[in-house]
């Protein structure tokens, strides 16, 4: 560790936001102080353990930026955190939204389950959070199957099968009673809201109606919808007298790990929790209040109001989320702060054993990498690979894992040049690709690469390495010829000794499988969401002649799609008809 005896000295007194870098000049850490001296000298006095220690260990300078207050600090600290993504921070999973309940408020309104929520427009109904999103997804199917809203994204030009199921009253050509559209909308709000009268006496004049038409079926499948509503409702009331809208956060720290709880409490109704598990020893009201903004700036909507334990700030909050942030001291509502409490200790006692065990298997993997490698440190490894069909339309993936655990907001997938027909050339592009950009925008070099492949991959690896003037150490998972990696090569095609039963061997091919998985899934992603406008250029043996008279025949990819391979090849020839037919079929 460096000495900063002298550059402590000149901080002041102050509160601001302070930054950790490396010794390649990134930030890795990023916080706040009400006072920047005391805070700075507390990581460079006394002895630490766990995440503290290994930041410190880290650390080969800092700066600061002073502020005029508390809160003009915790803003700097996030939109910092927010550019740099500084690695001993909190982050959530980039892949984790909340989905909600949205009830459009157009002439014909939808319902829907929808993500991402502050991205919507904010004149529609939205009720969540949902963390179950199958509840969320069918409490939607049975608002839909007993409420005749509108299905479809687009009026149709003629009325659909949900018209004559009687699902929709067939907005597309029927002249619909707006007061019947209210009606509807009222029952359903209310519903959403916590109070089931309508939709239960719907449901069970409609299950008398089909007993009577001797259709038991239906009746059985609505007794049982019913029966779901009543079980769903009686485990989320909670009795606290009135209808309180409101989020519950509590946590519980032991052994270097932080347990977090969310309560998400609408209409007196208790509509799901977050249960959170970190490994930190860092200050708990920084690492608490960071996750708090962190958690509400990603699932992008803010409760009416936010119940805190006393550790934290809420005044500091409030001003910050711009609601109402109380610490309940006495009654029914600290009970709830307290129930949370317990519920962060429990599930901190379930995960405990397990979050040790992964700890000390992955300390043990990357003390394994080190010394095999003779390196001082690996922390960050970066891998590839690529994907494409029939030798053509080629993308690839790269994934990112800190002591082997996923980044996944640092993953990245690339479209490759439609000029490229072969693996290494693919390979080639990407490794350019992204490291210029970390080259030209100083981002943050990985310690290892790993490669999906054997020498040849690794050779294109450190070709491009090197041609960038980088110096950064490259590995090979070489598999079999059963498809199965069996041996792990260094820069120069060496084997190295590595079991494969070993926790290293384990580690590695928990990566190598990630980013198979992830450049397989941007490629069928491709597919199925219809961006398949340049299909046609990447197949061999179509030009712009026969394109245009396939488009022409079939008019859309949808037709092209449904045609058989005789019916495309009265266009193209047979060879080329079985690899368009193939490829759009193999999802």
């Amino acid at each position: 560790m460096k000495d900063f005896k002298k550059k402590l000295s000149l901080v002041p007194n102050k509160p601001g936001s302070y930054q950790m870098k490396n010794k390649d000049g990134i930030i890795i850490y990023v916080g706040k102080a009400k006072n920047l001296k005391n805070r700075l000298k507390s990581y460079f006095t006394g002895v630490h353990t766990g995440k503290t220690k290994r930041l410190v260990e880290d650390i080969d300078d800092f700066e600061y930026i002073v502020t005029s207050s508390e809160l003009e600090s915790l803003i700097l600290e996030i939109t910092l955190i927010k550019k740099y993504n500084p690695k001993y921070n909190i982050l959530l999973k980039d892949d984790k939204t909340y989905p909600y309940i949205e009830l459009t408020k157009e002439k014909y309104p939808r319902l829907r389950v929808v993500r991402n929520a502050k991205k919507r427009k904010n004149h529609n109904y939205l009720y969540g959070p949902y963390p179950n999103v199958t509840a969320a997804r069918k409490t939607v199917n049975m608002i839909n199957r007993l409420y005749p809203l509108r299905k479809c994204e687009h009026l149709k030009k003629e009325v659909c099968l949900y018209y004559h199921i009687h699902e929709c009253l067939g907005y597309c050509q029927k002249e619909v009673d707006s007061k019947k559209i209210e009606e509807m909308k009222k029952e359903i709000i209310a519903f959403l809201k916590g109070d089931s009268t309508f939709i239960k006496e719907k449901i069970k004049n409609e299950m008398q109606e089909a007993s009577q038409a001797m259709n038991y079926e239906k009746a059985l499948e609505l007794k049982n919808m019913l029966e779901d509503i009543e079980i769903t409702l009686r485990k989320q009331k909670i009795d606290l007298g009135k209808n309180y809208q409101f989020d519950l956060i509590n946590f519980y720290q032991e052994n270097n790990y932080l347990s977090i709880q969310i309560f998400f409490v609408r209409d007196g109704l208790l509509v799901g929790r977050e249960k959170n598990i970190i490994s930190s020893d860092l200050d708990i009201t920084e690492q608490l209040t960071e996750y708090i903004l962190t958690f509400y700036d990603k699932i992008g909507v803010l409760p009416k109001e936010l119940l805190v334990p006393d550790i934290l700030d809420t005044s500091l909050l409030a001003s910050y989320l711009q609601i109402s942030v109380v610490n309940p001291k006495r009654g029914r509502l600290k009970k709830l702060l307290d129930l949370a409490l317990e519920n962060a200790k429990e599930n901190l006692k379930e995960q405990e054993e397990t979050l040790k065990r992964d700890d000390q298997l992955r300390i043990s993997a990357l003390q394994e990498l080190k010394e095999l490698l003779h390196m001082k440190k690996v922390s960050r490894m970066e891998a590839f690979d690529n994907s494409h069909l029939f030798g053509t339309f080629y993308v690839g993936g790269m994934v990112v894992y800190q002591d082997f655990l996923p980044l996944k907001n640092e993953y990245r997938k690339y479209k490759i040049s439609t000029e490229v027909k072969d693996d290494l050339s693919a390979m080639r592009e990407v490794l350019y690709r992204r490291y210029y950009k970390v080259l030209m925008e100083n981002l943050e070099k990985p310690d290892l690469i790993v490669m999906d492949g054997g020498i040849t991959q690794v050779r294109v690896a450190k070709e491009i390495i090197d041609s960038l003037g980088l110096s950064i150490r490259i590995i090979g998972l070489a598999k079999n010829k059963k498809h199965k990696t069996n041996v792990i090569i260094d820069e120069m095609g060496n084997p190295l000794p590595v079991k494969n039963d070993s926790n290293l061997f384990l580690f590695l091919s928990r990566i190598q499988e990630e980013v198979h998985r992830y450049a397989i899934t941007y490629h069928r992603n491709i597919k199925s969401k219809g961006m398949l406008s340049s299909l046609l250029d990447v197949i061999p043996g179509v030009g712009e002649v026969r394109k245009k008279e396939l488009l022409r025949k079939f008019s859309s990819l949808k037709k092209m799609k449904e045609a058989s391979v005789e019916e495309l090849s009265q266009v193209v020839s047979m060879d080329v008809a079985k690899k368009i037919h193939q490829y759009l079929h193999d999802l």
